[in-house]
């Protein structure tokens, strides 16, 4: 099993999530609409993750940009957050 989690920087909550047998880009994006719907975040809000698959896929990158995020990733290999 799989599990995808949002989780709030500001609260340390988790806002959002997914299960699933496989990990695929629909995983992801279950745990975004959960997120959205429950905090219906701001545009401009800074959504972080890494280079996954999953996270670089065009449907996951279409609906971060329809939900009006900023988009943050990792650099290869390194998990620290930079936003520029």
């Amino acid at each position: 099993m799989y599990l995808a989690v949002i989780l709030d920087l500001y609260s340390r909550r988790v806002i959002g999530w997914a299960v699933s047998s496989r990990m695929k880009r629909d995983l992801a994006i279950r745990a975004l609409d959960m997120a959205v719907a429950l905090r219906q975040p701001p545009e401009g809000c800074i959504h972080h993750t890494d280079r996954g698959s999953q996270y670089c896929s065009h449907d996951y990158q279409k609906r971060l940009l329809k939900n009006g995020f900023k988009v943050s990733m990792s650099g290869k290999g390194n998990c620290y957050v930079i936003i520029r």
